[in-house]
């Protein structure tokens, strides 16, 4: 399944629809791990491509999706990696729907010089926990993972 990070407003968004124009940053998903934890919970892992361009204008950037099967009372965890290097690290809260969204700088202004610093330029991983409920199904559940 491919997804976008599509720029609305001053928002760049992972959504389920692929956009890759000039000034857009996107995103290819990956099917999500199952990570069992014990016999009521387990963690969800999605891992996905970021990719923002040089170009990019829009000084916000905003990770988003939902967590239909999402348990109250466990953060969602999103985890943004420059190749091998963890750079940005965020957990937030999902809404009472089961969506949740993380706004973030992509680029800043530097007072003393008054130009355009880009926080957030080319392509990171972007990895996404969740704690759901344990499957009853366990075909294709990862095991040996260590999170």
């Amino acid at each position: 399944m491919y997804a976008a990070v599509m720029v609305l407003s001053a928002l760049v968004v992972i959504t389920g629809i692929t956009v890759m124009s000039a000034g857009h940053a996107y995103a290819d998903l990956q099917t999500p791990q199952i990570i069992p934890i014990n016999d009521e919970i387990s963690l969800q892992k999605t891992e996905t491509t970021l990719s923002i361009p040089s170009d990019n204008k829009l000084p916000w950037g905003a990770v988003s999706g939902p967590t239909s099967d999402h348990l109250p009372d466990y953060p969602v965890i999103i985890q943004f990696y420059k190749g091998d290097v963890p750079v940005h690290i965020a957990q937030v809260d999902a809404n009472s729907d089961g969506s949740y969204e993380y706004v973030f700088r992509v680029q800043t202004l530097d007072s003393t010089t008054n130009q355009l610093v880009h926080i957030f330029e080319g392509n990171y991983s972007v990895v996404v926990f969740k704690v759901i409920p344990a499957p009853t199904d366990y075909a294709g559940i990862v095991t040996g993972i260590m999170v």
